[in-house]
């Protein structure tokens, strides 16, 4: 007998239930994530000014080189996901462990080049005369920990293209408690200062990394797959992350001339770009969170076979970041006169920022666009797409921003430059979609 057609409403309903499973405890892990800083800059802060400067520059480049590599993360859910699709848990665990290999590499390469230079890139960076000691030490004692750091991200991919979005939010909370109750007792239990600080996070974050290494080899053993390093599966993770890493270093020129730019708008306009900007951040979090189940979904979906299911759970996370995205513009909307005296009384930066935040706030249904189908083409393994349409954004916003001070502009300009980046990603993104060329199937793309 012919099963009956599953009525749309159901397919709906699996979708969503998906969706929720993944981004969840997506979202809860990483929230997680920039609490650490947090924490680190509260306990460092009553030392005093020059270390909490000097932490502040160390945390800047710690966080730019850690984040320059989340193609780790990204490009191995993708290729799980895939595999898994497939039925092949055997090869996506193989396929994870190539990824961790790769991380293990790259951080050992960051640890030789970063160690030696540190004072160097420190003093590049404006750290100050008094700043700058304590800044070198916690850069020096931090890049100890980027290795592990770089494994959580690869050990974090594996486990989303398992579907599993659960562990890396327990790891990442026991993380975070274990950060916060090993920086205080080592600042002031031991009186190490700015170093006791730099350790309990290598500590915190090597013992994460060997959290997920414990499941991921639990599972290896389980189903067989090798632990060994393969030089041909680490070279093909390391080809499929260049993509990646071409898109993320774009974006990240964006942010960079964005900041500049505000920086010369005036301390006014600099300080109100800076809330803004943790703000459009924050909100990020919850949109990457329906981003990265996209990942991991369609990744499986393509592995299966079924571009039919692709195409639906595409068109409901769309509308599900639709959702997301209105619903923030709103609270940006309702909370923006509450939200500032948060940071500052300064009438001078409300006055820059509140028109600036009208911006972010009705421009947040596009960013739900763009985040969703960003994870989707990611989880198709899409990259050399994603690479061209972010460097062609890169084109656009570039001059953009660049002319807003010349034409007299303020920080709500410059917002606008930041919207229209966002709008140009959509286009790029949306036609992609609707061409449907990166529907390819199989366990390997």
């Amino acid at each position: 007998m012919t099963p009956a057609p599953t009525a749309p409403k159901a397919v709906r309903r699996r979708h969503d239930r998906e969706i929720v499973a993944l981004a969840v405890p997506a979202f809860g892990a990483l929230v997680a994530e920039p609490l650490f800083v947090m924490v680190d800059s509260a306990i460092v802060g009553h030392l005093g000014t020059a270390q909490l400067a000097g932490l502040g520059v160390a945390s800047a480049l710690l966080t730019t080189a850690v984040s320059v590599f989340v193609f780790l993360a990204y490009a191995t859910t993708a290729a799980v996901a895939r595999r898994v699709g497939a039925g092949d848990l055997r090869a996506a665990i193989r396929q994870g462990m190539d990824g961790i290999w790769l991380a293990l590499l790259l951080g050992a390469a960051v640890i030789a080049v970063a160690l030696p230079s540190a004072p160097a890139v420190v003093a590049l960076f404006g750290a100050s005369d008094t700043a700058a000691p304590y800044a070198t030490t916690y850069l020096r004692i931090s890049v100890l920990g980027i290795p592990a750091m770089l494994v959580v991200l690869a050990a974090t991919g594996v486990l989303r293209g398992l579907q599993d979005t659960r562990t890396p939010l327990y790891v990442a909370v026991a993380g975070f408690v274990a950060n916060a109750g090993l920086n205080a007792g080592l600042v002031y239990g031991a009186g190490l200062g700015i170093a006791g600080s730099a350790w309990g996070t290598v500590v915190a974050q090597c013992a994460m990394a060997g959290a997920y290494l414990y499941v991921v080899v639990r599972g290896a053993r389980r189903h067989g797959a090798s632990l060994r390093p393969d030089l041909a599966g680490i070279r093909a993770c390391a080809q499929a992350g260049v993509p990646l890493l071409v898109r993320t270093l774009s974006l990240r020129a964006v942010l960079m001339i964005a900041t500049a730019v505000a920086a010369r708008l005036g301390d006014a306009e600099i300080a109100a770009h800076q809330i803004i900007l943790s703000l459009w951040s924050l909100m990020a979090f919850a949109l990457d969170a329906i981003a990265i189940a996209g990942q991991a979904i369609i990744g499986r979906y393509l592995g299966a076979g079924d571009t039919r299911g692709a195409r639906e759970a595409c068109r409901r996370m769309v509308q599900w970041g639709i959702a997301a995205g209105v619903v923030l513009g709103v609270l940006v909307l309702i909370s923006r006169p509450l939200f500032l005296p948060l940071f500052t009384s300064d009438t001078s930066v409300h006055d820059a920022a509140l028109p600036a935040l009208v911006l972010v706030a009705l421009s947040q249904p596009v960013c739900g666009i763009v985040y969703v189908l960003d994870g989707v083409l990611m989880g198709a393994g899409d990259g050399p797409y994603l690479a061209a349409a972010m460097v062609l954004t890169l084109v656009v916003f570039a001059p953009a921003a660049l002319l807003v001070p010349a034409f007299g502009g303020g920080l709500t300009a410059l917002w606008g430059a930041m919207a229209l980046m966002m709008t140009v990603r959509l286009l790029t993104l949306w036609l992609r979609s609707r061409s449907g060329s990166w529907l390819v199937t199989g366990a390997t793309r």
